[in-house]
């Protein structure tokens, strides 16, 4: 199993650091257009190899998209982060003629190859890959709602005052500060739904502060987040690696499915060996569909600003 990522900064060099430490790929690739960032990223992580015990082989390129071929899945992070007070949104005039051409060379080395878009406006960038490859629409997945489901039960966990591993529930909608769409109606501790637990009140700040977590974080650090989106994508990465069938909630591209066509955007897919293996379309309540479909129009609007 041949992994390739391509972007060799904080967010790709965790992702490659936890699919190397779950030890399920034979080889990781990390490429960069830095000259010898992708190679020093990977000799540091490799000279971890004895003390985390995995037998991961990590390599970098600066460019060489030939040392990519034969990639059974390959994670696009390429592009520039955001800075404090910037939306996603903002980076989609650079970002998008990146994020076109990796995809495309990717697949010029490597035509099997399942995507996993991680790029910002992640909606966007999935919807562009898209449009610029033909891939199968199975074969080209945004990270998102992996992540901020991620943000949204360490928020519940703190509100709960329980272990993170306690909860369980989901953020669908468009990867955006105001575009997700936290479950809060089916979130659950340990099966018991968090609404016996919390207030109307404290379940509403808990949304609030689930979509604002990236930019909480930006604005903590000075850049994006990557841990939580490393240890996010390398999740995916292992579903479809290992045939996991793993329900997360990802961007799909969508062809009547919760009443959306011709959009990218986030929402319940099994993950397995050939990348979306379904749709899972659950039951919304009236408010919560309205909440989608407001978020659909923001991705909408992004999506005109792409040349495609």
């Amino acid at each position: 199993m041949k992994v390739t990522i391509v972007g060799a900064g904080a967010v790709g060099a965790s992702c490659a650091e936890y699919v190397a430490i779950k030890n399920f790929a034979s080889e990781v690739v990390l490429l960069d257009i830095k000259e010898g960032y992708a190679e020093g990223k990977a000799m540091d992580l490799m000279q971890t190899a004895t003390l985390n015990g995995f037998d991961t082989k990590i390599t970098g390129s600066t460019n060489d998209y030939s040392k990519t071929a034969g990639s059974d899945i390959a994670v696009i992070t390429s592009g520039i982060p955001r800075k404090p007070g910037m939306t996603r949104e903002e980076l989609i005039g650079i970002n998008a003629g990146i994020v076109k051409e990796v995809a495309t060379n990717l697949i010029k080395h490597s035509p099997d190859v399942t995507l996993i878009v991680v790029s910002n406006p992640m909606d966007t960038m999935t919807y562009l890959v898209h449009k610029a490859t033909g891939l199968p629409k199975n074969k080209i997945i945004g990270m998102g709602g992996a992540l901020d489901s991620a943000r949204f039960k360490y928020r519940l966990s703190e509100a709960l005052e329980c272990p993170p591993s306690d909860v369980d529930g989901m953020v669908i909608g468009g990867h955006s500060d105001t575009g997700m769409v936290p479950l809060t109606r089916m979130a659950t501790r340990n099966s018991v739904p968090v609404t016996a637990f919390l207030s109307e009140d404290r379940l509403n700040q808990v949304s609030e502060d689930t979509k604002v977590g990236g930019a909480t974080l930006t604005k903590l650090l000075g850049t994006s987040a990557w841990y939580a989106p490393g240890a996010a994508v390398s999740g995916l990465v292992q579903a479809i690696a290992c045939d996991q069938k793993k329900m997360f909630p990802c961007s799909a591209l969508l062809e009547g499915e919760f009443g959306l066509n011709d959009i990218c955007i986030g929402v319940p897919v099994i993950l397995g060996k050939d990348g979306i293996e379904k749709i899972v379309e659950i039951e919304l309540n009236d408010a919560e569909k309205a909440k989608m479909q407001e978020s659909s129009e923001g991705v909408k609007k992004t999506n005109g600003l792409l040349d495609v």
